[in-house]
């Protein structure tokens, strides 16, 4: 696959087996996070790897505590309205079940945090499909970057004070019948061109 083709192939995966990443894969993925493009150079990207299922876990049960705690009120994005409501029922899992979770942080104080780390987890993605595994990006930990729950539970894990997530991606081997993940390229209704 060349890399034109894993990005134009590359979809959502949000059903996973429960098959771990190996770890020589996760690592590639990661390295391709660590050579994204970063605003003059400034590489302050944090990556946290995580396949430990115990943390996956508490990750869960932290983020669906913080929705729950949530109000829902007009104009809230819809993505976050979901994860408030489905929170509330509870049972809410916010990865898909992923064997992995790469989290990145960034500088809070840094006004290209959200770029840089966009970035990364687009290379992650791209670098999944190719290794034959399915991603997702997943938006939750970053509208949930000053929970003080997970802020302190981040720390533990070696989130510096100056640090605050501004994404993650779930990874793992797709739930389909090739294990594969889904690679059909629908057709593109948005995203408008002018070629000038």
């Amino acid at each position: 696959m060349n890399a034109l083709e894993a990005i134009l192939t590359r979809r959502s995966t949000r059903k996973f087996q429960a098959k771990p990443v190996e770890l020589e894969k996760l690592q590639k993925i990661v390295e391709a996070g660590r050579f994204a493009p970063t605003g003059g150079n400034c590489q302050s990207n944090h990556f946290f790897a995580i396949s430990n299922p115990d943390v996956l876990k508490k990750l869960v049960e932290l983020v669906q505590s913080a929705f729950a705690a949530m109000e829902l009120h007009d104009g809230l994005y819809k993505s976050l309205q979901n994860s408030i409501r489905l929170s509330q029922k509870g049972g809410y899992v916010f990865d898909y079940n992923a064997p992995a979770l790469v989290v990145v942080a960034c500088q809070k104080d840094y006004g290209n945090n959200m770029a840089d780390v966009a970035c990364a987890l687009e290379n992650m993605m791209v670098a999944a499909n190719e290794l034959d595994l399915g991603s997702c990006y997943i938006n939750q930990l970053k509208w949930l970057n000053e929970d003080p729950a997970l802020l302190a539970y981040f720390k533990e894990l070696g989130l510096k004070d100056s640090e605050r997530i501004y994404g993650s991606v779930a990874i793992g081997y797709a739930d389909t019948e090739t294990g594969l993940p889904n690679r059909k390229m629908p057709e593109r209704t948005g995203n408008e061109v002018v070629f000038i």
